[in-house]
């Protein structure tokens, strides 16, 4: 059994090009899953129905797991035994008809204007260190990109003439974000002024956000910076590098961009993904309308 996951992962790998952590995501989902079929001496596949999944799901739900990985893990199974099928090692697939338990999407933490604000002035462009920072925070909230994408943007795809840049993401898919006029500025300014000064010892390095070393900057790093600003700019709640992407979408749909913009320039696939913006937007206009009508 073990060997027919690894196959699957492969196909996943291969054929579809999915993302690192979603490929490990759904190894650990299904090597766990093999795990619990042996305990219940289970030695194929073929010996596996509805009950069996059933049986599975209702163990996640014992061990207390929450309803979010119990429907990732119901996800990875329906997508192995359909490759099952497709491969004609079995004949019908048991997570046919199939549900996953509801999960609650919990709305993303995001920041109003003037935290944004706040954060973005944080950078002193005072030295190197600082307008990198400050070049990357305005990428990152005028673009909306991932932080994964963000440290793996290159020189070449950046286009500051035209403002706009070019990003992978998910899935190996390329799209074009556009880069408002105050990003172009402070990439201009981090480009001539702080990247030569951090690379003086790796000039031939490709990417376009560098650490001390003069190397890629990696997601860890990016992230102490956000954490190191946002409590300079007295910004209470926790935030993640994410809570930029968030506001980024948040705000757009709040000055009436339409939600298949949006989706496009996030690199949303499904975009019931990009609704869960739609609910932040309604809560905003709630808490507006209760502080300032009258008869609310």
């Amino acid at each position: 059994m073990e060997q027919l996951v690894e196959e699957y992962l492969t196909y996943l790998n291969v054929e579809r090009g999915l993302a690192v952590n979603t490929l490990e995501a759904y190894g650990r989902d299904l090597r766990s899953y093999v795990r619990f079929l042996k305990e219940h001496k289970v030695t194929s596949f073929l010996q596996t129905d509805r009950d069996t999944v059933r049986a599975y799901l209702e163990h996640l739900h014992n061990l207390g797991r929450a309803a979010s990985t119990i429907s990732r893990n119901l996800a990875a199974l329906k997508s192995f035994y359909q490759f099952l099928v497709s491969e004609s090692l079995m004949k019908e697939d048991p997570t046919i008809h199939l549900e996953s338990p509801k999960v609650l999407k919990r709305l993303p933490r995001v920041l109003n204007l003037s935290e944004v604000e706040a954060l973005l002035n944080q950078p002193s462009l005072e030295d190197a260190f600082s307008l990198r920072d400050k070049a990357m925070l305005e990428v990152i909230y005028a673009t909306g990109i991932r932080v994964s994408e963000l440290v793996a943007l290159n020189l070449s795809d950046v286009n500051l003439e035209a403002g706009y840049l070019r990003c992978v993401g998910k899935g190996n898919k390329e799209r074009i974000v556009p880069l408002g006029s105050v990003a172009v500025k402070y990439v201009e300014m981090y480009l001539d002024l702080g990247r030569p000064e951090l690379t003086k010892n790796n000039s031939s390095e490709v990417a376009l956000f560098v650490n001390h070393h003069g190397r890629r900057l990696s997601r860890q790093g990016f992230w102490k910076v956000v954490k190191r600003y946002a409590k300079e700019a007295n910004i209470d709640e926790n935030i993640t590098p994410h809570t930029l992407r968030h506001s980024f979408a948040t705000h757009l749909l709040e000055n009436g961009a339409d939600l298949r913009s949006v989706q496009e320039m996030l690199g949303h696939a499904d975009i019931s993904t990009t609704q869960i913006y739609t609910q932040v937007t309604r809560n905003r206009l709630q808490e507006v309308y209760k502080k300032s009508h009258p008869r609310a």
